[in-house]
């Protein structure tokens, strides 16, 4: 059933959006962008000042005039599962995840049925027996996705699952969240953008409590319309005027005020808003204004240097350049330095905002 939620929380959120039946959305922004905000508002767990919330035909909050209708979180049919396990520690793993079932009036054997069988489906049906302080990180976040499971919700939603795990209790995680998720509605608050490429279906940008972007995951990463999303997808971004030949930048940024070509995907008129999108990969540095063929040459400063995949990531504010080690001894670069960042026009997509 359609999860639907229009919410106002003052000073920290302000969205509209729907999960769809068996959809997966990934909530991504940027630290502070509402996303906390937005889950907790989901699950019951803080009270939004206007808007309404729902799931099917079921009204979990709604604010009209001077009424106000809630439903508390264990009467929502949704689930939380959060960065920490949380699993009760004076219980068997088997009845952490039995609980659910038990507390919504299942015989004790039937729950622990259950139990087992959603125990399985994470791949945690031998930990039965332990104790969650007998539980590695990883064991311990599967068998919490088991007991939010075990409750049967019509809404799961998971805030940031994989940050409390190490490097090789995640990609396992995943793994079982990529299989269970697969015919279930969910909504996924995540930094990580390989949760959204795996997990998701479709994307949601926050920023400062408000939707900056979404759509579809492939769309969202492939064009970018938004500075936190153009970072997640490893492009540079411009946003401005769409001209005949290409986009006037806007903004204080070093490139304000900048004309770039690029290659246009038909759509973006001019005098309309516009996006310029390029790779990092596709920039070279110069200390002076180069000559030749007809390129984007764009006067920055260099704020940071830091190695990058075996090349040297050089920021200059929002835009960025990879070069070789190499290449960055010979140039002298260093915080501060002016330089000119080049890319050709071709390497540039330009498309409406």
């Amino acid at each position: 059933m359609t999860f639907r939620m229009t919410a106002r929380v003052h000073g920290r959120l302000d969205a509209e959006f729907t999960v769809a039946p068996g959809e997966t959305v990934a909530v991504l922004g940027p630290n502070g962008a509402g996303k906390s905000t937005l889950l907790a508002a989901a699950a019951g767990l803080v009270k939004p000042h206007g808007g309404s919330i729902r799931l099917g035909d079921k009204v979990l909050f709604a604010h009209d005039g001077g009424r106000q209708h809630w439903v508390p979180p264990h009467l929502r049919g949704v689930a939380l599962l959060a960065q920490e396990a949380l699993l009760f520690p004076h219980l068997s793993v088997l009845d952490n995840v039995a609980f659910a079932p038990r507390s919504a009036g299942e015989p004790r054997a039937r729950s622990r049925e259950t139990a087992r069988r959603w125990l399985a489906e994470v791949d945690a049906l031998d930990l039965a027996g332990r104790r969650p302080g007998q539980l590695s990180g990883g064991q311990a976040q599967r068998v919490a996705v088991a007991r939010a499971l075990a409750a049967d919700p019509e809404l799961l939603l998971l805030d940031e699952p994989m940050a409390a795990l190490d490097i090789h209790a995640a990609p396992q995680l995943r793994r079982v969240l990529k299989r269970v998720l697969a015919r279930r509605s969910a909504l996924i608050v995540t930094h990580d953008v390989l949760d959204a490429l795996m997990l998701a279906d479709r994307i949601v940008v926050l920023e400062k409590g408000r939707i900056v972007e979404e759509g579809p995951v492939r769309e969202v990463l492939g064009r970018p319309r938004s500075a936190f999303a153009a970072g997640l997808a490893g492009l540079n971004l411009l946003t401005g005027t769409v001209t005949p030949d290409g986009l006037l930048v806007s903004g204080p940024g070093a490139a304000g005020g900048q004309a770039v070509s690029g290659t246009p995907d038909g759509e973006a008129l001019a005098g309309e808003p516009g996006v310029a999108a390029f790779p990092p990969s596709a920039v070279s540095v110069f200390l002076e204004l180069p000559h030749g063929s007809p390129r984007n040459c764009l006067p920055v400063a260099i704020t940071e240097l830091e190695p990058h995949a075996g090349r040297i990531r050089v920021h200059a504010g929002e835009l960025a350049a990879d070069i070789t080690p190499a290449a960055s001894a010979e140039l002298g670069l260093e915080p501060g330095t002016q330089v000119f960042f080049v890319v050709k026009s071709a390497e540039v997509q330009l498309y409406g905002a």
